[in-house]
């Protein structure tokens, strides 16, 4: 009887304190979790089976490595949040997978993406023909973004958190050149200064850090 209190007990207390601690990690999506978002879920399911399969070990034991993913996951999301360079190692950059009508084959081999799966969400978004798409995209959810002919163009961060993506100006056919220019003729001389860059509707759109506002 005691060992069968003793594992509700467990139970109730590690449901408690796991639901605490997803509510510490943010709120997000199952979709959009990171990488490291799911190695902490998944080590910490581990650890909570372990303390309720054997409750003659401390429970103390099963508690201390819980609180010690929960702060490697709160370090590097604050991490994430100063650095796009750690943000595009651990999650990835959205890859462009058709473009004009175009399936991009080799993208589709760099991520390991099969026609199966892209006809398949093309179909989940009521799309009947690859000729319509002008751009999609394999975001690093693993969902696909699709634009089609008769939406607007997708919006890509030419510099995000001061930082140029260079990918991104590729894909839209512009240059860095161009980009600096153009941010120069409205008053921004120093790129870093920029929290995000993009171009929509044939203009460029940007806003500056608070602390240059």
């Amino acid at each position: 009887m005691s060992n069968l209190f003793q594992t509700g007990f467990r139970t109730v207390f590690l449901y408690i304190l796991i639901l605490i601690i997803m509510r510490l990690m943010g709120k997000r999506e199952v979709g959009e979790l990171s990488v490291i978002d799911i190695v902490v879920f998944v080590i910490m399911a581990e650890v909570a089976a372990f303390a309720l399969e054997s409750p003659d070990q401390p429970l103390i034991e099963s508690i201390v490595p819980i609180i010690i993913l929960l702060l490697i996951q709160l370090i590097t999301s604050f991490i994430s949040l100063k650095s796009k360079k750690f943000r595009d190692l651990v999650d990835g950059d959205p890859t462009m997978i058709i473009e004009d009508g175009k399936i991009l084959e080799s993208e589709m081999r760099k991520q390991r993406y099969n026609l199966d799966d892209l006809f398949q969400q093309l179909r989940e978004q009521q799309v009947g023909s690859i000729q319509d798409v002008t751009h999609a995209f394999l975001e690093p959810s693993g969902n696909l973004s699709v634009f089609t002919t008769d939406q607007t163009e997708p919006v890509l961060a030419l510099i995000s958190d001061g930082v140029i993506q260079q990918r991104h100006l590729t894909q839209m056919g512009k240059t860095e050149d161009w980009m600096l220019k153009e941010l120069k003729s409205q008053g921004v001389e120093d790129y870093r200064h920029v929290f995000y860059c993009s171009y929509e509707k044939g203009k460029l759109h940007f806003q500056l850090k608070e602390e240059f506002q």
